[in-house]
C-alpha cells in the first residue's frame, strides 16, 4: 500500500510514525517543508518518495502539488497526525479519493465548539461553552456563563494560547494577549482531576486504551516555574475510579465518528466523581506521551498505528506491565544551563527504573518554559507500583536541578 504521509520529520516523533508505516510494509510517499538532502538520516531508509513543498499549512497550495505529484498512482491511504495538518489530511483524501475520514469528520475533532455540541448531543456531559470572535462577544459569553472560566483558540492544541479567567478585569488582560486568535471557545472552568483517555482506533473500535493522569492540571503547570509538571500513565485501568472516564472517552468517540487511527481526548474528574468531558483530537498525544505508553506495556505503538491504518489490525499486548511517569524539569536562572545537581546520586539509586533521561545539559540555553510543556528537559520512570513511582517522580522533582545564568 502507497501511504502519503504528511510532515515527516517535523515534530521529531513524527518520524517514528513513518518508521511503523515502513516496518508493516507500506510504500511511505512523505510531504514536508524540509529539502529532501536535509531531511535526517534515520527517516530516509523508510521514504519510497519525498515532496517538498513550500509551505505545508498552505492547504490549496499543497493539495494541488500532491495531486500532480501522485497522478497515474494508487493511493490507500492519507495520513496526518500532527494537529496542524489532520483537516489538511481530511481534504486530500477527498480530492484524491482516498478512505479514510472526512473533511466533516475531522473538523468534529478540531474545532472546538463543534466537537463540544456533537459530544452534548449524545447525551454526555461537556463545559457549558461558547463560540467568540470578538472581544465584545467574549464579555457577552462570560456574563452568561460565569466566572471561572477558560478561553481558548477554537483550533488549538494542548494548552497553547489557553487562560483561566477569574473575573472581569482579568478577562480585559487576557482579551489583550489574544488578539491573534481568530475564535476562541469561552467556557466553564471544571474543577477537578485531569486525565487523558488515549486509543488506537480501527473503524472507530478502541483496539487499544490508555489512561494517564497530569500531575497537576496543565492551567496550574504553566503558571508556576518552579513546578516540576508530571504526567503519569496508569497501569490498572480496572480501576473503579476511572471507569466513569473510560466510558465517556468511548461515547464522546462515537459520537464524533472516529475511524481508523490515533486518538488523544482529555477530561476532569470532580470532587463529587461527576466526569467531564474536556477535549479530544483525531491524533496521538505529545510530549513523548506516546513513548510513555510504550514503556507501559513492553510495546511499539508507532508500528501497532501503523498495522491498523495499513492491515486493520492490530496485534501487540494489550498487557499493562507498568505505571509510567514522565517529570518535566525547569532551570533555576536565565540563560545557559551551567550544571546538573544531583542527577548522578538519583540515577545510582533508582536507575533501574529509569527509562528516559534528556535534561538539557551545560552550555544549551534555556527553553522558554511558557512556550513548550518539553520546558530544560525530562525523565521518564516506571515501576509495576503506582505510590513507588511516584514516590521516584518526586525525587527527580525535588533531587535534580538544574542552573542556568
Amino acid at each position: 500500500m502507497k501511504v502519503i504521509f504528511l510532515s515527516v520529520s517535523w515534530p521529531r516523533e513524527m518520524q517514528d510514525y513513518v518508521r511503523g508505516l515502513a516496518q508493516v510494509g507500506a510504500q511511505v510517499l512523505g510531504v514536508g517543508g524540509d529539502p529532501a538532502g536535509a531531511l535526517p538520516a534515520r527517516l530516509r531508509p523508510y521514504l519510497s518518495d519525498y515532496l517538498q513543498v513550500p509551505n505545508l499549512l498552505d492547504e490549496d497550495e499543497v493539495i494541488r502539488r500532491v495531486r500532480a505529484w501522485t497522478r497515474g498512482q494508487d493511493i490507500g491511504r492519507v495520513e496526518g497526525i500532527w494537529e496542524p495538518v489532520v483537516l489538511l489530511a481530511a481534504r486530500l483524501r477527498e480530492a484524491l479519493g482516498v478512505p479514510g475520514m472526512s473533511v466533516d469528520t475531522v473538523l468534529g475533532f478540531r474545532d472546538k465548539e463543534r466537537m463540544k455540541e456533537r459530544v452534548r448531543a449524545a447525551g454526555l456531559r461537556v463545559p457549558h461553552s461558547a463560540r467568540v470572535r470578538t472581544a465584545q462577544e467574549t464579555r457577552q459569553a462570560a456574563a452568561r456563563i460565569g466566572y471561572p472560566l477558560i478561553l481558548k483558540p477554537i483550533a488549538g492544541a494542548g494548552s497553547a494560547d489557553t487562560w483561566r479567567v477569574d473575573g472581569p478585569a482579568e478577562l480585559e488582560r487576557v482579551l489583550d494577549r489574544m488578539g491573534h486568535v481568530a475564535e476562541a471557545s469561552c467556557e466553564e472552568f471544571v474543577e477537578g482531576e485531569e486525565f487523558t483517555y488515549d486509543t488506537i482506533c480501527i473503524d472507530g473500535e478502541p483496539v487499544y486504551e490508555n489512561v494517564a493522569q497530569y500531575l497537576p492540571r496543565p492551567l496550574v503547570a504553566r503558571t508556576e516555574e518552579w513546578i516540576s509538571p508530571v504526567i503519569v500513565t496508569l497501569r490498572d485501568l480496572s480501576d473503579p475510579a476511572l471507569q466513569g472516564g473510560l466510558a465517556l472517552g468511548r461515547g464522546a468517540l462515537k459520537a464524533l465518528g472516529m475511524g481508523t487511527g490515533f486518538t488523544h481526548l482529555e477530561w476532569y474528574r470532580k470532587a463529587s466523581g461527576e466526569v467531564v468531558f474536556g477535549e479530544v483530537g483525531c491524533r496521538p498525544g505529545g510530549a513523548h506521551l506516546v513513548d510513555q505508553m510504550n514503556y507501559t506495556g513492553d510495546v511499539d505503538l508507532f508500528v501497532e498505528w501503523a498495522r491498523a491504518v495499513v492491515h486493520g489490525r492490530f496485534e501487540a499486548s494489550r498487557q499493562r506491565r507498568y505505571h509510567c511517569a514522565i517529570i518535566f524539569k525547569r532551570a533555576l536562572g536565565e540563560g545557559i544551563i551551567q550544571r546538573i545537581a544531583g542527577l548522578e546520586a538519583f540515577l545510582a539509586r533508582y536507575g533501574d527504573h529509569v527509562c528516559a533521561e534528556a535534561l538539557l545539559r551545560p552550555g544549551t540555553h534555556r527553553r522558554d518554559w511558557k512556550q513548550t510543556l518539553m520546558s530544560d528537559g525530562f525523565v521518564i520512570v516506571r515501576h509495576p507500583d503506582l505510590d513507588t513511582t511516584l514516590h521516584i517522580a518526586r525525587q527527580v522533582q525535588e533531587g535534580i536541578q538544574q542552573y542556568a545564568g
